[in-house]
């Protein structure tokens, strides 16, 4: 993991491979950012006319090298892109500011240190910026040999943020956050990564273990025998045609200050081969990260407790791996639920939803006060929004808001969706209680409402439809990379924090 410090050193004379500043643009073109004024002095006051000379705008992502000027001892300065520079008396905004320390992180692989002279102007900036440069840093580099990107290099050594107030318990605490959910995230990010024939339910399970040990966290593990003897079915009909056998795991984090209790569900399929109903050639080589929900409940709850937050969280992991066999369910089996529900399965690879429906209704019998689940859903949710954005759906419009509202304020794009009741109908079931298929049209909310039959009654619930930005198909950006992305974690993160303040429900 990349180091982090807070710095008050002058950057003429700090001892680093590179020096980052910002630029933003400007309607004549580039212009040099707060934070770079010592830079730009040694330049004579005209930095910005020599990076313009070089080609820069100041673009969001743009990157520019130039040689570091005499009497610096970084032999290099790397401006970074901020985009359109901000209104007289405004400030370029935080998730500016993650974007730009994300690219530089990126950018200066194999650097052992660099020091950040982006516009700081208190803690929070301090944070953004921290965070950005940690994310945009990551590699996943379990299977190489050494810790080392694609191009032989390792990620950069250390950040030192410039500016910044190593004493001032404001920023300390913005860094402080900002590695605890970053190194959580990341650690999504390496399980999402991580080949299926390595991270099988039970293999997924042992981590949780593992951490939840390590910060304190209660962990239960429901395996095959227990997931019968309680009458999992969905979870249970998913797995039979794996020889990795399914499991049910809880992580509970309580906080003696708690007055509010949330409860996070993902769906933790660590392989969907699509079963029966199996995937064409082309659809099943990434299928590793259908469990990037389970993935960011697991890495959200960690951080709760990192954080030590004030609030009650329950994570429900929900692992099993979808694959063909003599002993998978087939379309036309009926499976009965957790709940008590008949499903009549019409389509194996729409296995999601089964996991789920169990876990959620295992969350409801606790009585939290809101429930959110997690998922790399359904394919329908990316033909409407894309890669980088995830849907929200909710039984609470209220809810529903402040969960976009959230996601909004740490960077994570979102956008709220709708439950339209006349999809219901086309669930109808002439054998079982419900199908798990409805009208191909709006499949994403179909979904959606599914789910929704296994929802406590009276409980808030929202569901995050992930499928679009929870594994990066195309090349970096920002402080995301290729792979594996950790969506919804700092979504989650921000609703704990929330509720703690009493500022969620």
């Amino acid at each position: 993991m990349t180091a982090l410090t807070l710095s008050t050193a002058a950057a003429p004379g700090l001892r680093a491979d590179a020096i980052v500043i910002g630029v933003g643009k400007g309607g004549k073109g580039p212009v040099v950012a707060p934070g770079a004024d010592a830079v730009d002095k040694a330049y004579d006051g005209r930095l910005a006319g020599v990076l313009e000379t070089l080609g820069a705008s100041g673009a969001e992502g743009e990157i520019t090298k130039l040689p570091a000027p005499a009497g610096f001892k970084a032999p290099l300065v790397l401006a970074v892109g901020l985009g359109a520079e901000p209104e007289e008396g405004e400030e370029y905004g935080a998730e500016a500011l993650r974007r730009a320390a994300g690219v530089a992180a990126r950018a200066l692989t194999g650097a052992k240190k660099a020091a950040f002279a982006l516009p700081l102007a208190d803690a929070a900036d301090a944070g953004a910026i921290a965070e950005g440069a940690l994310l945009g840093a990551y590699s996943f580099d379990a299977y190489k040999g050494g810790a080392k990107d694609a191009k032989g290099k390792a990620p950069l050594g250390e950040v030192a943020l410039l500016g910044g107030k190593p004493r001032d318990k404001e920023y300390k605490a913005a860094v402080e956050r900002a590695l605890a959910v970053t190194e959580e995230l990341n650690r999504a990010r390496d399980l999402i990564n991580t080949p299926p024939n390595d991270l099988d339910p039970e293999a997924f399970a042992a981590v949780a273990q593992t951490a939840a040990k390590e910060h304190g966290i209660k962990v239960e593990v429901l395996d095959e025998k227990a997931l019968e003897k309680g009458g999992y079915g969905g979870i249970l009909g998913v797995g039979a045609g794996s020889a990795a056998g399914p499991r049910l795991v809880k992580l509970s984090y309580t906080h003696a200050d708690a007055t509010k209790h949330l409860a996070f569900v993902g769906k933790g399929i660590t392989y969907d081969s699509g079963g029966i109903s199996l995937k064409p050639a082309g659809h099943n080589e990434t299928m590793k990260c259908d469990m990037s929900g389970a993935a960011a409940v697991f890495a959200a709850v960690v951080a709760a407790a990192r954080l030590g937050l004030a609030v009650n969280v329950t994570g429900w992991l929900a692992l099993a791996e979808n694959m063909p066999s003599g002993s998978a369910t087939r379309p036309g089996d009926v499976l009965r639920m957790y709940s008590g529900k008949t499903v009549e399965v019409l389509n194996t690879d729409a296995e999601g939803r089964l996991v789920l429906a169990d876990a959620l209704w295992a969350a409801s019998a606790e009585k939290p006060d809101a429930i959110v689940d997690v998922a790399t859903l359904t394919g329908a949710m990316v033909l409407a929004l894309g890669s980088r954005t995830f849907g929200v759906m909710a039984n609470d419009e209220a809810f529903r808001s402040a969960i976009v509202e959230a996601a909004d304020e740490v960077g994570e794009p979102s956008w709220p969706m709708p439950l339209p009741e006349h999809l219901r109908k086309g669930m109808d079931s002439p054998t079982a209680d419900i199908a798990n298929m409805g009208e191909r049209m709006g499949g994403g909310l179909v979904a959606g409402l599914f789910l929704r039959e296994f929802v406590g009654e009276g409980i808030t619930w929202a569901h995050l439809d992930i499928a679009g930005p929870a594994f990066n198909e195309g090349g970096p950006f920002g402080y995301t990379p290729k792979g594996g992305t950790g969506s919804a974690v700092r979504t989650l993160v921000r609703l704990a924090e929330l509720t703690a303040a009493g500022d969620l429900g």
